[in-house]
């Protein structure tokens, strides 16, 4: 029996919210909703006593899986590793399929944002590049070609 009817988000946890959700409207991601979040809903699911937390919904223009960001108010965040590489374990990056590569990465360095590595091209096929996004953030942009 399968379980899972759909893919609905990946949630990040930030601790500068407006910059973070900034960050991803400028590639094209639209805000769903917002809201604070606490109690004992947010309590039991997270297992934390105290949680409270700020939460902003991103969707892509085509309605299709979308992005959780979540900052905490209490307890205050834990600090991640600004500086994960790819192969460190945890979420590994977050993908965009973009129109335009080229413009898409001009677009994040004019705010400060720039590549680990370089632009790779996979069998004339796809064109690929990862960002370090807003505190640290991996953000795979890729455009098809060919």
């Amino acid at each position: 029996m399968a379980y899972v009817h759909r893919f609905d988000h990946v949630g990040i946890t930030v601790a500068d919210l407006p910059s973070a959700t900034a960050f991803f409207v400028g590639l094209g991601l639209e805000v769903e909703g917002t809201g604070s979040v606490a109690g004992e809903f947010v309590e039991t699911v997270c297992g934390i006593p105290g949680a409270h937390c700020e939460i902003v919904m991103l969707r892509p223009p085509d309605g299709g899986s979308g992005l959780e960001l979540a900052s905490f108010i209490t307890p205050d965040h834990e600090p991640g590793s600004p500086t994960a590489m790819a192969n460190e374990i945890g979420l590994r990056n977050v993908s965009f399929e973009v129109g335009d590569l080229q413009a898409a990465l001009d677009a994040v360095a004019a705010d400060g944002y720039g590549l680990i590595g370089g632009i790779g091209e996979y069998e004339n096929s796809v064109r690929m590049a990862y960002v370090r996004g807003p505190e640290g953030i991996i953000v795979s942009l890729f455009e098809q070609v060919g």
